[in-house]
């Protein structure tokens, strides 16, 4: 099932996408739980088992505003960097030189803010008095469904509710200047998430195909297969004296093609259009504005 927050006569609303995507039905709930977008889902999942009913009749997509499904998420977005061994590879002669992705190591976890959630087709604000090098990253984040703390990596997947897609907008220079993540990924409007989550049991984060394009040029080509460290060992490692809940995002990394790894290294810049598709899931795009 494919469940998406979107705005609808000036009100935001929560409902299930028609299995060819093209309509939508609102589910019966208060407005306080429409507001909080799908998150109100996973809430109610801890209670029921059942979903809320269904309005009818459908309403068509084109009529509506997609949102992100979590128009402010739960709290920070956990994030993990480096994760695709050929994204490490580019990244090997960069400043990340000393922090290659090793196997026998740990993943890299950083966080992004709530506030920097955008929805899948919103404009992503370039803060140019700030940073000269903004970047792009697809990438497939995992949604919490069932909370927990010190989760084995063996019953991992029985904690995931869903998944959606995720561009992990960074500010290299502002990255590289702290040497730290979490201000050059925090920015207004550097988290598009969408179009909508999709539920574990109709997709398999184990094996999707991610891609992205940047002007119509395919930039990033890769598979979750391709992780140095998969979903379940990162809810493991999330979750090692920490206590996920309903509702937290994971997202799980980026593979090879980012601007940073090109050469020469390319930028985004006023005007720019990155899409993303993971097949399946469905597919994000952003015009970038000075």
């Amino acid at each position: 099932m494919k469940f998406a927050t979107c705005s609808y006569k000036n009100q935001r609303f929560v409902g299930m996408i028609s299995s060819d995507e093209k309509d939508i039905n609102f589910f019966q709930m208060t407005p306080s739980q429409h507001a909080e977008g799908v998150l109100s889902l996973v809430r109610a999942s801890q209670q029921s088992h059942e979903l809320p009913p269904l309005t009818s009749p459908s309403i068509a997509i084109t009529d509506v505003k997609l949102e992100s499904p979590f128009p402010r998420p739960l709290r920070n977005i956990f994030c993990v960097g480096r994760n695709y061994h050929a994204h490490a590879k580019e990244l090997s002669t960069s400043v990340f030189k000393d922090n290659d992705a090793d196997p026998n190591s740990w993943p890299i976890v950083f966080t992004k803010v709530p506030e920097s959630v955008v929805g899948p087709f919103d404009n992503v604000l370039l803060p140019l008095e700030v940073s000269q090098q903004i970047d792009y990253e697809a990438e497939l984040a995992v949604v919490i469904g069932v909370g927990g703390k010190n989760i084995s990596r063996e019953k991992a997947m029985s904690h995931v509710y869903g998944y959606t897609i995720v561009n992990d907008v960074t500010a290299r220079d502002v990255q590289m200047r702290h040497q730290q993540w979490d201000l050059g990924k925090s920015f207004d409007t550097f988290c598009p998430m969408g179009p909508w989550l999709i539920t574990a049991n109709e997709f398999d984060g184990l094996i999707a195909h991610i891609r992205c394009w940047v002007n119509g040029e395919l930039r990033q080509d890769g598979n979750t297969q391709q992780m140095i460290f998969d979903i379940p060992t990162l809810i493991e490692t999330c979750s090692r004296g920490i206590t996920l809940l309903p509702g937290d995002i994971i997202a799980t990394g980026t593979p090879a093609g980012v601007g940073m790894g090109l050469k020469p290294p390319t930028y985004l810049k006023n005007g720019d259009v990155v899409k993303i598709e993971i097949k399946g899931l469905g597919s994000i795009e952003n015009t970038f504005i000075a």
